[in-house]
């Protein structure tokens, strides 16, 4: 399988370098969640589905290429909790054939097979965004190339009535039409009991 690498992958996902307000070393609670090499904390619980479902055909008129497209570059969160216990978005989904390194900040993506407009590099719940040309994606197309379901009561393999947020305030259409624009956070609650609305914050990282 050819692999092919992302453009520099930390630097041109503008993280190379992120601020961090905690670490994963002595100076952080044991409690709090350690922070990913994009300097958003990791998500908890197991994945919610594998990324490895990902195929490598046009999908919503998305295309899977060999290198990520910079022309339009931005990112959104997304958190899924599951009769309220969470769920982690994994490393690699939009990445077919995804090589996952594992190192002090946690599972990284940088190579694959190819790469989609939309997809993870970390399990810390961001997705990246970037495409050829300006355009408002949606929580639907991402999981469309990721081939899970999305649906007001099915979440990837999860069922039961789906709440969703969008920065912070309910979305009362279907997920799927979620725009996922510039720090824009999702968050989508399946079954009961749904927690409230978990607020991410970009302003410590280079995202």
């Amino acid at each position: 399988m050819l692999l092919v690498g992302a453009a520099v992958l930390l630097g041109a996902c503008g993280s190379s370098s992120p601020k961090r307000t905690q670490s994963s070393s002595t100076s952080a609670s044991p409690s709090a969640p350690a922070l990913g090499y994009e300097g958003i904390p990791l998500e908890q619980g197991s994945q919610l589905a594998p990324p490895s479902t990902t195929g490598t055909g046009t999908v919503d008129g998305i295309q899977c290429g060999p290198t990520e497209q910079l022309a339009y570059h931005v990112h959104a969160h997304l958190a899924v909790y599951v009769n309220g216990q969470p769920r982690a978005l994994p490393a690699g989904v939009g990445i077919p054939g995804a090589l996952v390194q594992q190192t002090q900040d946690g599972p990284v993506v940088g190579q694959g097979q190819c790469f989609y407009w939309l997809h993870t590099h970390t399990s810390d719940g961001v997705i990246h965004i970037e495409s050829p040309t300006q355009r408002i994606y949606t929580l639907g197309n991402f999981f469309d190339e990721w081939h899970q379901p999305l649906s007001e009561s099915q979440v990837g393999p999860d069922s039961g009535k789906v709440t969703a947020f969008l920065n912070g305030k309910p979305w009362t259409k279907t997920p799927r039409d979620i725009p996922l624009e510039g720090h824009f956070v999702v968050q989508l609650d399946v079954g009961s009991p749904a927690p409230p609305y978990q607020a991410v914050s970009f302003d410590n990282t280079q995202l």
